[in-house]
């Protein structure tokens, strides 16, 4: 027993130190096992009496993936068999089929069942046929080293033959651990759950640019490192599907930017001028918003709507040409103020708040004359009459003919019944001139006293005022005045001479 158990621990030894020079040849799906093994002869035949025994098990191992493999046990033991007061050595040897559950290659415990044909051969020649039947259970103990335990029943064509085995022992995997296996080793392999190529550390690599999948963005087109596995044909550091000039090496976008303003040449108005985006590319040296080449003022910020002069006052006119650049005018007015929009500025119109024709102001009687110098602006007349119809020549005879023939009483100032056909004609021609005024003026001859020729004058002139008055006449259109004996019209020293001297004048003159 001494010596199995010395023979075991050698086998684990030999099996570590092998296993390390293993490490370096490449993967592999093999492996060996070592085990101590329990034999008993007595249960199985039910017999009581029979002691059990020990043996060793020495086994290569291959599996064809996680879950089949096949098994080849070489065993050396002694047997305890019925009617044989001596044990009896025996050496067997099996051919297995192991089905086992291995959720992952780094699975701490692996559980499996097995089953085939062994041939077993006693020491007195009695050779028998087995059918071992049986499960176990594999513990990780490190990357390639497994504990084991495993029990099997083992059925024989010789009567007495049956047995059980319990081992207990080691299990070495040949090489490295490959999980995805690709054919390179878990501590080597950048990718151990995904089959990979070599020349990408164990990643996959499908275009084969050198880049694994995980990190190509480009995974399916070969590409260079620096774009992270895409490919730049143009070789200007933009990636095709990102660069909107594939062919043409360029900086905006991978197009080509001649003038270096951050616009691209496909898209820049003026590819050779440096400029600012939002113009396309063209230059505004007075950052106003418009091409230097549209605006008429290049220096000076201005307006769209003043090609780009600038207009303080908003009115549509740049101030070069606005004669009144801070206060908003029209044109017409070259820009300044017209608040009746006559077309005549404010500054110019005398008339600023009504529109007219002359200097800004109406004529309303189109006469000619601006109503402000009108002084008859609502009846045609002479510019040289200030706007007034001329007095009619029969009009003057009428008038000339009222001075001699209004009448008084002698020395007073009652007008006698025969004036009042005169004065009414003075009033109609009142009526024909709206737009005149009348100044009634008396006169007296120098007989009497000279104080009393000037109120006799006055009264006179006043008793026709208050004539006309009755019969309608406005008394803002009249005036009178008496002059007395100082200006005579006659020579006082005749008597006719004094009769024309007595006498009342009506002037219309205009206001």
């Amino acid at each position: 027993m001494r010596k199995i158990i010395f023979l075991l621990v050698c086998v684990g030894l030999g099996l570590q130190l092998s296993g390390q020079e293993m490490q370096k040849e490449k993967v592999s799906s093999s492996a060996i096992s070592a085990k101590l093994l329990f034999i008993d002869y007595g249960t199985p035949n039910d017999l009581d009496d029979l002691k059990v025994t020990n043996g060793l098990e020495i086994g290569f191992l291959y599996n064809f993936n996680r879950f089949i493999g096949i098994g080849v046990p070489l065993k050396v033991g002694v047997a305890n068999v019925f009617e044989d007061i001596n044990n009896r050595n025996i050496i067997s040897v099996d051919g297995v089929l192991r089905l086992q559950y291995q959720a992952a290659e780094e699975s701490p415990v692996i559980p499996y069942i097995f089953g085939g044909v062994g041939y077993v051969s006693e020491v007195s020649n009695q050779n028998n046929m087995q059918i071992p039947l049986g499960a176990g259970l594999n513990i990780r103990l490190g990357q390639n080293s497994y504990g084991n335990i495993q029990g099997e029943y083992r059925m024989s064509d010789l009567e007495n033959r049956n047995n059980l085995q319990l081992g207990v022992g080691y299990v070495y995997k040949f090489g490295k651990m490959d999980r995805d296996r690709d054919g390179i080793a878990d501590n080597e392999d950048d990718c151990p759950d995904i089959a990979g190529v070599a020349s990408a550390n164990g990643c996959p690599d499908a275009d084969g640019d050198g880049i694994v999948d995980l990190q190509d963005h480009c995974p399916q087109v070969p590409g260079i490192p620096e774009l992270s596995g895409c490919p730049d044909r143009d070789g200007d550091g933009v990636a095709d599907d990102d660069d909107q000039c594939p062919d043409e090496p360029g900086t905006v976008d991978g197009c080509p930017d001649s003038d270096e303003d951050g616009v691209a040449d496909k898209s820049d108005d003026c590819p050779e001028v440096p400029g600012v985006a939002e113009l396309n590319g063209c230059p505004d040296r007075d950052g106003d918003g418009i091409k230097d080449a549209e605006d008429k003022c290049p220096d000076e910020a201005g307006t769209a709507a003043t090609n780009g002069c600038p207009d303080r006052d908003g009115d549509g006119i740049i101030d070069a040409e606005d004669e009144c650049p801070d206060e908003a005018g029209t044109a017409r007015t070259r820009g300044c103020p017209d608040r009746d929009g006559d077309g005549v500025a404010d500054a110019d119109d005398r008339c600023p708040d009504v529109e007219g024709p002359y200097s800004g102001c109406p004529d309303t009687d189109g006469d000619g004359l601006m109503d402000a110098d009108d002084s008859c602006p609502d009846t045609p007349g002479l510019i040289t009459n200030k706007g007034c119809p001329e007095i009619a020549e029969e009009v003057k005879e009428v008038l000339e003919f009222a001075m001699r023939a209004v009448q008084f009483q002698t020395g007073k100032s009652t007008l006698l019944p025969a004036s009042f056909q005169v004065l009414d004609q003075i009033v109609d021609i009142m009526g024909q001139y709206p737009d005149y005024s009348m100044s009634i003026n008396g006169h007296t001859d120098s007989v009497g006293d000279e104080s009393s020729n000037q109120l006799l004058s006055e009264e006179r002139a006043k008793a026709c005022y208050a004539y006309l008055i009755s019969k309608g006449i406005s008394p803002s259109r009249l005036s009178f005045q008496g002059f007395g004996e100082s200006s005579p019209i006659a020579d006082n020293n005749r008597s006719r001479g004094r009769m024309l001297n007595r006498r009342v004048e009506f002037n219309l003159y205009i206001p």
